[in-house]
């Protein structure tokens, strides 16, 4: 795929949602971290549903000690691995406290060295946080950037690299949210919606699913569905950071 192909993607993605973000609930940097941590493996709904009642009783690193192992399992109980989760967010509450004075780190190997937070939940936060030209490569991406052809890669760190490389600078920023939110709402995993794709004409993936018998839509015609499911949808959980 070459650069004029990639920037009018990019193009029409930007017009479809100009302002892409993430459908996890957080009013601060620090629950943005806890809220993406928890979402390793679980549903952006599910962990906002658990947020609801966190963050009301406990929203800074001091405040979530100070509610112990149990208090905090009390609260995040619904969403899976809560137990492993639960651990991670008070050791890194610690390191916050004891290190940075109660604020999340600006940069990445600081991030990388709380306890629950790998490579995908730091580019997370660098780039909804902080406004950073990061790339979360979760399974949409790496699904949608290579089925495009944006971006080819064999690891989701060889779709990062290429993606930081390949995307113009201009869509950087926002090209996170919206290649999770096309993989998500369009270029879903086993039967995409090529059909409704605002960039099918410019993909370069041969085995596009035709339209259902009767959909009567065209690319074009789809690209309002697909506008406005961006604007409904959110940001998909990173993958298996808790672990990493």
């Amino acid at each position: 795929m070459n650069r004029a192909k990639r920037t009018e993607i990019f193009e029409r993605l930007r017009a479809a949602n100009p302002a892409p973000t993430t459908e996890l609930a957080y009013a601060s940097t620090f629950e943005l971290l806890v809220a993406v941590i928890l979402s390793a493996q679980a549903t952006d709904k599910g962990v906002n549903k658990a947020t609801a009642r966190l963050f009301p009783v406990a929203n800074t690193p001091q405040a979530i000690l100070d509610l112990g192992e149990a208090g905090l399992k009390a609260h995040i109980k619904t969403i899976g691995l809560f137990n492993s989760k639960a651990k991670n967010i008070l050791a890194a509450c610690r390191i916050l406290v004891d290190e940075h004075g109660g604020e999340v780190p600006r940069e990445r190997k600081a991030l990388e060295a709380l306890p629950g937070v790998g490579r995908k939940t730091a580019n997370v936060v660098l780039n909804t946080a902080f406004g950073e030209p990061a790339m979360a490569v979760d399974t949409h991406i790496f699904r949608v950037a290579n089925r495009t052809r944006i971006a080819q890669g064999k690891t989701p760190l060889a779709v990062e690299q290429r993606l930081l490389r390949l995307v113009p600078k201009e869509f950087l920023q926002d090209a996170h949210h919206w290649l999770i939110l096309h993989g998500r709402y369009v270029c879903t995993a086993r039967k995409p919606r090529c059909h409704e794709c605002i960039i099918a004409d410019l993909c370069e993936y041969k085995q596009k699913t035709p339209a259902p018998d009767g959909a009567g839509q065209t690319a074009s015609a789809g690209a309002a569905v697909h506008g406005a499911d961006v604007v409904a949808g959110g940001h998909e959980k990173p993958a298996a950071d808790a672990t990493s």
